[in-house]
């Protein structure tokens, strides 16, 4: 095993263990806490929290990318070129308009609680998806498309077994930056009553406990870590089946 994955191993034993049973670690939290204060976070489960925080992560990331990706296919054909202008624009909402801005203008139409941050992370991880996608859909070899119409292949056969496959690695990596951005946006949607780790910084904010927001902080970018890495992997794989498929 290398050095590296050995870490990573080691990494996530720590992280599972801290999730699991969180006491186990207050003398490490204990000189970060205020005099007298507890040095883990109890008022709600740790791990309860950290899977509401993922959920919340997941279920923005995965419609921003049917959307996204349905965008940038529809303007990549020959009928929805024309398109391009408007998609693009509908991609830069999120960029336009900051998390807590959108934050600000749902709670009032939605009211407290998931829905707000649902929608903040879903606008906030269009564009790196949808432009991702487009610069997969247009970088391919034109070679390649010609092969695919030497032998048949209609444009939805076309675009189901040869542009999304080839375009994969860098759709990935739009949602992985995605999903990494919405991992440490997600943690303001405790302001308005959702359930994310946030919840444990702002409890430390508030009580001026370092050692909550030392905990809060440190899962949000272990998970961060874990899913940079993981997508990065997945990437490098794809982009390697891919080189090799084009040279055969």
């Amino acid at each position: 095993m290398s050095p590296g994955a050995l870490f990573r191993l080691v990494f996530v034993v720590v992280l599972v263990a801290f999730l699991a049973v969180p006491q186990a670690f207050a003398p490490v939290f204990a000189p970060f806490a205020s005099n007298g204060a507890p040095a883990i976070y109890t008022q709600s489960g740790l791990l309860t929290l950290t899977l509401s925080h993922l959920a919340m992560v997941a279920v923005a990331t995965m419609a921003a990318t049917v959307v996204s990706v349905g965008l940038a296919i529809l303007v990549t054909r020959p009928a929805g070129r024309e398109f391009l202008p408007l998609s693009r624009s509908i991609a830069n909402i999120g960029q336009t308009f900051p998390p807590v801005a959108v934050l600000a203008l749902a709670v009032p139409i939605f009211g407290f609680g998931p829905i707000p941050t649902l929608i903040a992370l879903f606008l906030y991880g269009l564009l790196p998806i949808f432009e991702n996608t487009l610069t997969g859909l247009t970088t391919i070899p034109p070679s390649v498309q010609e092969a695919a119409r030497g032998v048949g292949m209609t444009a939805l056969q076309r675009l189901i077994g040869v542009e999304l496959p080839l375009a994969l690695p860098l759709i990935l990596a739009g949602i992985r930056l995605t999903a990494v951005i919405s991992l440490g946006t997600a943690t303001i949607g405790s302001t308005v009553a959702a359930r994310t780790l946030g919840e444990v910084i702002i409890a430390g904010l508030i009580s001026n406990n370092t050692a909550f927001v030392l905990q809060g902080g440190l899962i949000v970018a272990a998970l961060a870590f874990f899913i940079h890495e993981g997508f990065a992997t997945l990437e490098t794989a794809l982009a390697r089946r891919t080189r090799g498929a084009l040279l055969i």
